[in-house]
Protein backbone atom coordinates (compact mmCIF):
# COMPACT_ATOMS: atom_id res chain seq x y z
CA UNK A 1 0.00 0.00 0.00
CA UNK A 2 1.19 3.53 -0.98
CA UNK A 3 2.72 5.31 1.87
CA UNK A 4 0.26 8.62 1.72
CA UNK A 5 -3.10 6.16 1.25
CA UNK A 6 -1.72 4.18 4.37
CA UNK A 7 -1.19 7.79 5.97
CA UNK A 8 -4.84 8.47 5.48
CA UNK A 9 -6.42 5.44 6.49
CA UNK A 10 -4.27 5.89 9.28
CA UNK A 11 -5.66 9.04 10.29
CA UNK A 12 -9.20 8.59 9.18
CA UNK A 13 -8.69 6.07 11.48
CA UNK A 14 -8.47 8.66 13.83
CA UNK A 15 -7.42 7.06 17.35
CA UNK A 16 -4.47 9.34 17.69
CA UNK A 17 -3.55 12.07 19.99
CA UNK A 18 -1.42 14.80 20.51
CA UNK A 19 -0.69 16.77 23.91
CA UNK A 20 -1.20 20.86 23.32
CA UNK A 21 -2.67 23.61 24.84
CA UNK A 22 -5.18 25.79 23.93
CA UNK A 23 -7.79 28.73 24.63
CA UNK A 24 -10.89 28.61 26.95
CA UNK A 25 -13.49 26.59 25.81
CA UNK A 26 -14.92 26.78 22.39
CA UNK A 27 -19.07 27.86 22.43
CA UNK A 28 -21.10 25.35 20.65
CA UNK A 29 -21.86 25.69 16.85
CA UNK A 30 -25.00 26.77 15.12
CA UNK A 31 -27.68 24.24 16.35
CA UNK A 32 -25.22 22.52 18.70
CA UNK A 33 -26.20 22.20 22.19
CA UNK A 34 -26.02 19.47 25.04
CA UNK A 35 -28.18 16.81 26.71
CA UNK A 36 -27.05 15.17 30.48
CA UNK A 37 -26.77 11.91 29.76
CA UNK A 38 -25.95 9.80 33.00
CA UNK A 39 -23.03 12.17 34.42
CA UNK A 40 -21.85 12.54 30.36
CA UNK A 41 -22.52 16.03 28.94
CA UNK A 42 -23.30 14.87 25.37
CA UNK A 43 -23.04 17.43 23.08
CA UNK A 44 -25.09 16.98 19.67
CA UNK A 45 -25.86 19.29 16.16
CA UNK A 46 -28.99 19.33 14.95
CA UNK A 47 -28.97 20.63 11.19
CA UNK A 48 -32.20 20.36 8.65
CA UNK A 49 -35.90 19.43 8.31
CA UNK A 50 -37.30 16.15 7.81
CA UNK A 51 -37.19 12.32 8.38
CA UNK A 52 -34.37 12.48 11.39
CA UNK A 53 -30.94 10.87 9.90
CA UNK A 54 -27.96 10.20 12.81
CA UNK A 55 -24.64 10.69 11.94
CA UNK A 56 -21.61 9.26 14.34
CA UNK A 57 -18.15 10.27 13.63
CA UNK A 58 -15.04 8.85 13.56
CA UNK A 59 -12.63 7.82 16.70
CA UNK A 60 -10.63 10.49 17.38
CA UNK A 61 -12.40 13.15 15.15
CA UNK A 62 -15.09 15.63 15.55
CA UNK A 63 -18.50 16.15 13.55
CA UNK A 64 -16.83 18.99 10.85
CA UNK A 65 -13.64 16.48 10.54
CA UNK A 66 -15.80 13.08 9.62
CA UNK A 67 -18.56 15.31 8.43
CA UNK A 68 -18.35 18.46 7.49
CA UNK A 69 -18.39 17.90 3.64
CA UNK A 70 -21.71 16.43 3.14
CA UNK A 71 -23.47 18.02 6.00
CA UNK A 72 -25.15 20.19 3.96
CA UNK A 73 -25.77 17.88 1.98
CA UNK A 74 -27.74 15.74 4.12
CA UNK A 75 -29.71 18.69 6.35
CA UNK A 76 -30.84 20.03 2.64
CA UNK A 77 -32.61 16.38 2.69
CA UNK A 78 -32.71 15.85 6.64
CA UNK A 79 -33.09 16.43 10.25
CA UNK A 80 -29.73 15.77 11.12
CA UNK A 81 -28.64 14.52 14.16
CA UNK A 82 -25.11 14.78 15.11
CA UNK A 83 -23.44 13.53 18.14
CA UNK A 84 -19.65 14.10 19.83
CA UNK A 85 -19.27 10.96 21.53
CA UNK A 86 -17.67 10.67 25.03
CA UNK A 87 -14.16 12.61 25.09
CA UNK A 88 -14.62 13.83 21.45
CA UNK A 89 -15.02 17.40 20.21
CA UNK A 90 -17.14 19.46 22.36
CA UNK A 91 -18.22 16.77 24.51
CA UNK A 92 -15.43 16.27 27.78
CA UNK A 93 -14.48 13.29 28.51
CA UNK A 94 -15.34 11.33 32.15
CA UNK A 95 -14.19 8.73 34.45
CA UNK A 96 -14.91 5.31 32.71
CA UNK A 97 -13.29 3.71 29.57
CA UNK A 98 -14.62 4.09 25.76
CA UNK A 99 -16.47 1.00 24.56
CA UNK A 100 -18.52 1.20 20.94
CA UNK A 101 -21.36 -0.11 23.33
CA UNK A 102 -21.55 2.48 25.76
CA UNK A 103 -21.61 4.87 22.92
CA UNK A 104 -24.56 3.29 21.50
CA UNK A 105 -26.46 3.31 24.81
CA UNK A 106 -25.15 7.05 25.30
CA UNK A 107 -26.48 7.50 21.57
CA UNK A 108 -29.77 5.81 22.27
CA UNK A 109 -30.53 7.48 25.05
CA UNK A 110 -29.79 11.15 23.60
CA UNK A 111 -32.58 9.74 20.91
CA UNK A 112 -35.01 8.75 23.05
CA UNK A 113 -34.19 11.70 25.47
CA UNK A 114 -35.35 13.86 21.79
CA UNK A 115 -38.17 11.44 21.09
CA UNK A 116 -37.36 11.06 17.20
CA UNK A 117 -38.46 7.33 17.27
CA UNK A 118 -36.79 5.05 14.65
CA UNK A 119 -33.98 7.01 12.96
CA UNK A 120 -31.99 6.09 9.84
CA UNK A 121 -28.48 5.85 10.57
CA UNK A 122 -25.00 6.74 9.04
CA UNK A 123 -21.84 5.52 10.90
CA UNK A 124 -18.15 6.25 9.90
CA UNK A 125 -15.21 4.44 10.75
CA UNK A 126 -15.63 4.15 14.94
CA UNK A 127 -19.20 5.42 14.38
CA UNK A 128 -20.08 2.67 12.23
CA UNK A 129 -19.28 -0.21 14.72
CA UNK A 130 -21.18 2.57 17.34
CA UNK A 131 -24.12 2.43 14.54
CA UNK A 132 -23.75 -1.75 14.75
CA UNK A 133 -24.37 -1.74 18.42
CA UNK A 134 -26.91 0.44 18.04
CA UNK A 135 -28.20 -1.39 15.54
CA UNK A 136 -27.82 -4.58 18.06
CA UNK A 137 -28.61 -3.05 21.26
CA UNK A 138 -31.35 -0.88 20.43
CA UNK A 139 -33.55 -1.89 17.15
CA UNK A 140 -36.29 0.32 18.46
CA UNK A 141 -34.59 2.85 17.38
CA UNK A 142 -32.66 1.81 14.09
CA UNK A 143 -34.62 2.07 10.87
CA UNK A 144 -32.02 1.82 7.89
CA UNK A 145 -28.54 1.48 8.81
CA UNK A 146 -24.87 2.87 6.30
CA UNK A 147 -22.05 1.52 7.79
CA UNK A 148 -18.96 3.13 6.11
CA UNK A 149 -15.63 1.94 6.22
CA UNK A 150 -15.92 -0.92 9.03
CA UNK A 151 -14.89 -4.08 9.97
CA UNK A 152 -16.04 -6.72 11.98
CA UNK A 153 -13.32 -8.69 13.20
CA UNK A 154 -10.12 -7.00 14.92
CA UNK A 155 -8.23 -9.58 13.21
CA UNK A 156 -9.43 -8.20 9.83
CA UNK A 157 -7.57 -4.94 10.15
CA UNK A 158 -4.47 -4.69 7.92
CA UNK A 159 -1.24 -5.79 9.51
CA UNK A 160 0.38 -2.45 8.86
CA UNK A 161 -2.67 -0.56 10.65
CA UNK A 162 -2.79 -2.90 13.83
CA UNK A 163 0.91 -2.22 14.14
CA UNK A 164 0.69 1.68 14.18
CA UNK A 165 -2.17 1.60 16.50
CA UNK A 166 -0.29 -1.16 19.00
CA UNK A 167 2.88 1.73 18.96
CA UNK A 168 0.90 5.24 18.31
CA UNK A 169 2.14 7.72 20.77
CA UNK A 170 1.30 11.56 21.31
CA UNK A 171 3.29 12.96 17.99
CA UNK A 172 1.17 10.73 15.85
CA UNK A 173 -1.71 12.87 15.45
CA UNK A 174 -2.19 14.45 12.29
CA UNK A 175 -2.41 18.26 12.68
CA UNK A 176 -5.52 18.63 10.72
CA UNK A 177 -7.17 16.32 13.63
CA UNK A 178 -5.06 18.16 16.53
CA UNK A 179 -6.39 21.62 15.83
CA UNK A 180 -10.17 20.58 15.37
CA UNK A 181 -10.15 19.54 18.67
CA UNK A 182 -8.22 22.39 20.61
CA UNK A 183 -10.70 24.63 18.45
CA UNK A 184 -13.77 23.01 20.56
CA UNK A 185 -12.51 21.13 23.08
CA UNK A 186 -14.02 21.87 26.77
CA UNK A 187 -10.27 21.24 28.02
CA UNK A 188 -7.47 20.68 25.60
CA UNK A 189 -5.58 18.21 27.90
CA UNK A 190 -7.95 15.56 27.38
CA UNK A 191 -5.78 14.59 24.10
CA UNK A 192 -3.68 13.67 26.67
CA UNK A 193 -5.91 10.45 27.69
CA UNK A 194 -7.86 10.32 24.56
CA UNK A 195 -5.11 8.27 22.34
CA UNK A 196 -4.98 5.31 25.69
CA UNK A 197 -8.40 5.12 25.75
CA UNK A 198 -9.21 4.89 22.12
CA UNK A 199 -6.57 2.50 21.77
CA UNK A 200 -7.64 -0.13 24.93
CA UNK A 201 -10.83 -0.07 23.15
CA UNK A 202 -10.03 -0.67 19.53
CA UNK A 203 -7.10 -3.45 20.51
CA UNK A 204 -8.81 -5.07 23.48
CA UNK A 205 -12.50 -5.28 21.41
CA UNK A 206 -12.16 -8.64 19.14
CA UNK A 207 -15.06 -7.77 17.51
CA UNK A 208 -18.95 -8.81 16.47
CA UNK A 209 -19.34 -12.49 16.04
CA UNK A 210 -21.09 -14.32 12.88
CA UNK A 211 -24.35 -14.42 15.23
CA UNK A 212 -24.33 -10.90 16.28
CA UNK A 213 -23.82 -9.93 12.96
CA UNK A 214 -26.92 -11.85 11.55
CA UNK A 215 -29.28 -10.23 14.93
CA UNK A 216 -29.21 -7.18 12.70
CA UNK A 217 -32.84 -6.54 11.44
CA UNK A 218 -32.31 -2.63 9.62
CA UNK A 219 -32.16 -2.92 6.26
CA UNK A 220 -27.83 -2.23 6.27
CA UNK A 221 -26.10 -1.01 3.44
CA UNK A 222 -22.04 -1.28 3.84
CA UNK A 223 -20.20 1.70 2.39
CA UNK A 224 -16.20 0.63 1.50
CA UNK A 225 -13.40 2.43 0.02
CA UNK A 226 -11.14 0.51 -2.06
CA UNK A 227 -8.38 1.30 0.24
CA UNK A 228 -9.40 0.74 3.58
CA UNK A 229 -8.83 -0.34 7.08
CA UNK A 230 -10.36 -4.03 6.08
CA UNK A 231 -10.01 -5.80 2.92
CA UNK A 232 -12.75 -5.94 0.54
CA UNK A 233 -13.09 -10.06 1.12
CA UNK A 234 -13.72 -9.09 4.71
CA UNK A 235 -16.58 -6.49 4.18
CA UNK A 236 -18.17 -8.87 1.47
CA UNK A 237 -18.20 -11.69 4.07
CA UNK A 238 -19.82 -9.16 6.78
CA UNK A 239 -22.47 -8.11 3.75
CA UNK A 240 -22.91 -11.77 3.37
CA UNK A 241 -24.10 -12.75 7.36
CA UNK A 242 -26.16 -8.97 7.80
CA UNK A 243 -29.33 -10.49 6.34
CA UNK A 244 -30.31 -8.66 3.08
CA UNK A 245 -27.46 -6.26 3.16
CA UNK A 246 -25.98 -4.43 0.08
CA UNK A 247 -22.49 -3.52 -0.53
CA UNK A 248 -20.73 -0.28 -2.39
CA UNK A 249 -17.38 -0.03 -3.01
CA UNK A 250 -15.69 3.18 -4.18
CA UNK A 251 -12.57 5.03 -4.84
CA UNK A 252 -10.01 6.32 -2.85
CA UNK A 253 -8.56 5.53 0.68
CA UNK A 254 -10.93 5.45 4.33
CA UNK A 255 -13.46 8.41 4.33
CA UNK A 256 -12.76 9.64 0.39
CA UNK A 257 -16.00 9.30 -0.22
CA UNK A 258 -17.07 11.43 2.23
CA UNK A 259 -14.57 14.47 1.72
CA UNK A 260 -13.51 13.27 5.51
CA UNK A 261 -10.63 16.31 6.56
CA UNK A 262 -7.35 14.22 5.63
CA UNK A 263 -8.78 11.89 2.41
CA UNK A 264 -10.53 14.37 0.82
CA UNK A 265 -9.84 14.58 -2.68
CA UNK A 266 -9.36 17.83 -3.95
CA UNK A 267 -12.06 18.77 -6.28
CA UNK A 268 -13.69 15.33 -6.32
CA UNK A 269 -17.15 14.73 -6.90
CA UNK A 270 -16.98 11.37 -5.34
CA UNK A 271 -19.12 12.30 -1.85
CA UNK A 272 -21.93 14.03 -4.06
CA UNK A 273 -21.87 10.59 -6.00
CA UNK A 274 -21.24 8.74 -2.63
CA UNK A 275 -24.07 10.94 -0.95
CA UNK A 276 -26.60 10.31 -4.27
CA UNK A 277 -26.28 6.70 -3.63
CA UNK A 278 -26.68 6.82 0.24
CA UNK A 279 -29.78 8.91 0.37
CA UNK A 280 -31.53 6.63 -2.65
CA UNK A 281 -31.00 3.89 -0.02
CA UNK A 282 -32.29 5.67 2.97
CA UNK A 283 -35.08 7.12 1.26
CA UNK A 284 -36.37 3.93 -0.13
CA UNK A 285 -37.74 3.26 3.25
CA UNK A 286 -38.52 -0.08 5.41
CA UNK A 287 -41.39 -1.69 2.90
CA UNK A 288 -39.04 -1.68 0.26
CA UNK A 289 -36.05 -2.90 2.51
CA UNK A 290 -38.24 -6.19 3.69
CA UNK A 291 -39.15 -6.82 -0.03
CA UNK A 292 -35.43 -6.86 -0.76
CA UNK A 293 -34.82 -9.28 2.19
CA UNK A 294 -37.65 -11.48 0.95
CA UNK A 295 -36.39 -11.78 -2.36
Amino acid sequence: MRRDVRRTIVAAAAILCLSATAPAQAQPAPGGRYEQIGPLRLYYEVHGQGKPLLILHGGGSTIETSFGAVLPMLAARRRVIAPEQQAHGHTADIDRPLSFSRMADDTAALLRRLGTGKVDVLGFSNGGSVAMELAIRHPDLVDRLVLGSVYYRRDAIRPELLRAFATADARSMPDIYRQAYLKVAPDPRGLDTLTPKLMRNLLGFDGWSDARLASIKAPTMIVQANDDVAPLEHVAQMARIIPGAQLVVLPGGHGAYLGEAMAAIPESELPVHAMGIIMEFLDAGPAAGMARKAR
